[in-house]
């Protein structure tokens, strides 16, 4: 019951912030710019004939996976953390009645929450940018009804992959007051990532799985998922024990 109390203490702080703000802008950001192209182009997504949907989201995704997914992971994880560094109510924070577990819980569950809110913009974006130019142009509806379970299938993977990135930014913007570090470690491995990508071994690092459901490991016959997984559950038992640990906590 504690867990739930925090938890909504701590999402109404996001309200009108600026990751609150991140997940709108960012979710409809790429949808936005397809649908310019659309509308400048006279086009819609009946053009591409067969699988308009699945060629249309994955194109939407293949955007936003390499680069803009992640950096939104890195600047959500940061922000709502540094919320407490920024206002020094970290110690006010510990001083109420409930434990360093349910505060430890509640603040990355709201993290998660904000990543499902982004998500659920990107969707709506996808199915907009689709619609709207066929309608105008075509005065009818896409010549294929969307694929729920398709859409679905692929969010669920996108959000294992960015787990992750969400977990080592949470363990660097706990332990760090100044809002730089987490932002500056998430770009250099982001990127080092993306130019190492390659590399047979890129998995051992955690910002590599959104770039890896677009373009698989060769001769690989490693669960991409399973291993974002561990990485996940490995990065947030440190950060679990770093965080109870840590004898100055803001």
């Amino acid at each position: 019951m504690k867990y739930f109390r925090s938890l909504k203490s701590e999402w109404i702080k996001t309200r009108r912030s600026a990751a609150s703000w991140l997940c709108l802008i960012g979710g409809f950001f790429i949808p936005i710019i397809w649908l310019i192209v659309f509308l400048k182009d006279h086009t819609s997504i009946n053009n591409y004939q067969i699988e308009i949907w699945q060629r249309h989201f994955m194109r939407l995704w293949q955007n936003m996976a390499f680069f803009l997914l992640p950096m939104g992971a890195i600047l959500a994880s940061s922000l709502i953390t540094q919320m407490e560094f920024k206002n020094n109510t970290w110690k006010q924070l510990h001083t109420t009645p409930q434990s360093l577990t349910t505060v430890f819980l509640s603040k990355f569950s709201v993290i998660l929450l904000l990543t499902i809110k982004f998500f659920v913009f990107f969707n709506i974006g996808i199915i907009l940018s689709a619609i709207i130019p066929t309608l105008l142009f075509e005065g009818k509806l896409p010549i294929e009804s969307i694929p729920v379970t398709y859409i679905l299938k692929w969010d669920l993977k996108f959000f294992i992959a960015i787990l992750p990135i969400v977990a080592i930014q949470y363990l660097i913007s706990l332990n760090f007051k100044n809002f730089l570090v987490p932002i500056g470690v998430g770009l250099v491995l982001t990127i080092g990532s993306l130019i190492g990508m390659k590399w047979e071994y890129i998995y051992f690092s955690p910002y590599s799985f959104c770039v890896l459901l677009m373009m698989p490991l060769k001769n690989s016959t490693l669960n991409m998922h399973l291993v974002a997984l561990l990485h996940f559950i490995v990065i947030m038992t440190v950060s679990y024990v770093l965080y109870i640990r840590k004898k100055e906590k803001g």
